[in-house]
């Protein structure tokens, strides 16, 4: 018997992308300053901090106060972060607006569902149940799930493995650098959000699609993949 096609897929970024996360975050990042008799960092200077994982924050934020640190002592913070960060994942954190509806847009659509993020993964897969939303995708890959973690390509393309979607039928959505080169080095086209965290403005990183809202998100995916169908969501 032939096997099924394979669906397109959407492949999501976390942070900044699915979810405003700033606030927690930088939160944390902020009690292991205090900790460190450091100054905090205000969160609007620290939003662009985010993107690459926690140890980049980590390294940011001390960066920011003018403090170096050791391979030992940013292990040790990492571990404190992990563990706080962990229990406050979901004080301050809320989806953006029209993400339910883009994402029954693109189910509609037949497209697959997955989240590829520098997050690790249990705590990625905590946040997403709680935001209601974690059984919609098909995988969810963090940092630590595969020996790659973004920019490098093979994230994506061992994130779309293991949700069984089609390779040659994808699409990132993302935020940041990171998500960007990664899209492109794997030759999966790219959405960029506006809002999410970047010291570069998204539109200067060369995605192949920009939005500012989900609305906008299911008539991008469409123009750079074909879906299997175009029926409506369910009322």
């Amino acid at each position: 018997m032939p096997m099924s096609p394979r669906k397109p897929i959407a492949v999501f970024d976390l942070d900044g992308t699915l979810a405003e996360t700033a606030g927690d975050l930088v939160g944390t990042l902020n009690v292991l300053l205090r900790r460190e008799a450091l100054p905090p960092v205000p969160l609007e200077e620290a939003r662009d901090m985010i993107g690459a994982g926690a140890k980049a924050l980590i390294q940011r934020g001390f960066s920011a106060a003018g403090e170096p640190l050791s391979t030992e002592r940013l292990e040790r913070l990492f571990g404190e972060f992990l563990d706080h960060y962990g229990a406050h994942l979901c004080d301050h954190t809320y989806l953006y607006e029209g993400v339910a509806a883009a994402l029954d847009r693109l189910e509609a659509d037949g497209f697959l569902l997955a989240v590829c993020t520098n997050k690790v993964e249990p705590h990625a897969v905590e946040l997403l149940d709680r935001l209601g939303i974690g059984s919609r995708f098909a995988a969810i890959c963090g940092r630590a799930t595969f020996p790659y973690s973004k920019p490098d390509p093979r994230h994506i393309t061992l994130t779309i493995e293991r949700a069984e979607g089609d390779p040659s039928r994808a699409v990132m959505v993302g935020d940041s650098r990171a998500d960007i080169d990664a899209a492109k080095a794997a030759g999966i086209p790219v959405v960029g959000v506006t809002f999410g965290y970047t010291d570069t403005p998204v539109d200067q990183l060369g995605p192949d699609r920009v939005i500012s809202h989900f609305d906008d998100l299911a008539g991008a995916i469409r123009d750079l993949v074909s879906p299997i169908r175009r029926n409506p969501p369910a009322a």
